[in-house]
């Protein structure tokens, strides 16, 4: 069955860098386009980033913009999501997301808390 398991979250001053991991299974993942999502205390889930299969493009969010990266190795069946200069507003539970024929597939997400 699909599985999308995250890491890598933490607890990180302002200014300071996290590199999230999203392990992929139970399905064709150098096909998928597959996205970083976040949800903060009291917001609604938001879309961070994409990245389609091979890699060659992303967005991002305006938020974060310039301060996050997000890549993938397909050989590891693997997407990552390095963020840097990080902001109290940065401060959610992150999520991978594949979909497929209409329907979501969710990792079960990592806190990232940037505090000082």
């Amino acid at each position: 069955q699909v599985q999308l398991v995250e890491s890598g979250g933490g607890l990180v001053q302002p200014g300071g860098s996290l590199r999230l991991s999203c392990a992929a299974s139970g399905f064709t993942f150098s096909s998928a386009l597959m996205s970083w999502y976040r949800q903060a205390p009291g917001k609604e889930r938001e879309l961070v980033a994409t990245i389609t299969s091979a890699g060659g493009n992303t967005n991002y969010a305006d938020s974060v913009k310039g301060r996050f990266t997000i890549t993938r190795d397909n050989a590891k069946n693997t997407m990552y999501l390095q963020m840097n200069s990080l902001k109290t507003e940065d401060t959610a539970v992150y999520y991978c997301k594949w979909r497929r024929h209409g329907l979501d597939y969710w990792g079960q997400g990592t806190q990232v808390t940037v505090s000082s």
